[in-house]
């Protein structure tokens, strides 16, 4: 009976890390959109981690470059989508290109998760990818063929001409009347119209960061009410401040829109990058936060509308103009 007892607790003690790491599967891929470019060219190399929706797990973050003459432009954009037997999988895609010729080797990219027994490293495979030259002529340039004489240019007839004549004039007779109406109906009114007092972007965020600092919901176990309470507040100040709706938007497209409207990639731009893309793992992946990733991410987002904020000197520079309009009518 000893001899038995001591085999099963050693098979129970040889098992239990081989179920725990069977409970954890991890895999981490990473790939270029295609096997060949030419100089210049831009695509995507992404990192895939297929993963347990509730393990915690380190992404990893590439910067400049993959390896040498293989440049980073930008990125990660991360995107997590769900698959099947409750695991999660998480898109990294950094956007690339290069000016030098060859063919390139990258090294395993990996990601870890860190438990009791330690650090667990998770690596991809190699990557490979050629990048070619464009062959204008051919080796032997007296086979090329070049223009000696530029191409003819017919005449433009009167014919090609009346068509757009016509519809020049269309246009101007249309123009005029437009004109001609516009004038008639302003001077029947010209009723000053005062425009409400609307409060200063800034002004409704913060409001709204201390309201849901108050409600204390990350500490009374409503994580996902929090960060979607914390997005929310940060979309509609990204609505009022630089007029990106982005409400019905993914967190890459929001930070599209915004980098449209002429925003630099600065620290600000990381600090609501960070905050959305976190937002994102919870409200969607099952991921549960440490508090000080909590009490960060409402520093970052308070961060982000204190940098980001309109000067009241120009709010006030508005309210003058429009007091000297109101005064000359």
């Amino acid at each position: 009976m000893t001899m038995r007892k001591i085999f099963l607790y050693t098979l129970i003690f040889i098992m239990t890390p081989c179920l725990l790491l069977k409970g954890q599967e991890i895999s981490v891929t990473s790939t270029f959109d295609t096997s060949a470019i030419y100089l210049g060219d831009q695509i995507n190399f992404s990192v895939i981690i297929d993963q347990p929706a509730d393990v915690k797990v380190t992404l990893p973050f590439l910067k400049d470059t993959l390896v040498k003459n293989i440049e980073i432009l930008s990125g990660p954009d991360i995107d997590t989508a769900f698959i099947e037997n409750g695991k999660i999988r998480i898109t990294e895609k950094y956007l690339i290109t290069s000016f030098d010729s060859g063919h390139y080797v990258i090294d395993p990219v990996y990601a870890e998760i860190t438990d009791h027994a330690g650090i667990k490293r998770f690596f991809s495979g190699y990557s490979e990818i050629n990048v070619l030259r464009v062959d204008i002529t051919p080796t032997d340039t007296t086979q090329a063929i070049f223009d000696i004489v530029r191409p003819y240019r017919a005449p433009v007839t009167f014919d090609e001409i009346v068509p757009w004549l016509l519809f020049s004039i269309l246009i101007a007779i249309l123009v005029w009347l437009l004109i001609r109406m516009y004038r008639r109906f302003s001077n029947k009114s010209k009723e000053v119209i005062i425009p409400e007092n609307i409060e200063p972007a800034h002004i409704i965020a913060f409001r709204e960061l201390e309201k849901l600092k108050e409600e204390k919901l990350w500490q009374t176990g409503e994580t996902k009410k929090y960060y979607t309470r914390l997005t929310e507040i940060l979309r509609m100040y990204l609505e009022n401040r630089f007029g990106v709706f982005s409400m019905e938007l993914t967190t890459s497209e929001t930070l599209d829109a915004l980098l449209r409207t002429g925003f630099a990639k600065n620290d600000a731009f990381n600090k609501l990058k960070r905050v959305l893309t976190g937002a994102d793992l919870v409200k969607f992946a099952k991921f549960k936060p440490e508090p000080s990733d909590n009490e960060s991410n409402f520093k970052y987002a308070w961060d982000f509308v204190l940098e980001t904020k309109k000067e009241e000197t120009d709010a006030k520079t508005g309210e003058e103009d429009l007091k000297s309009n109101e005064e000359g009518l």
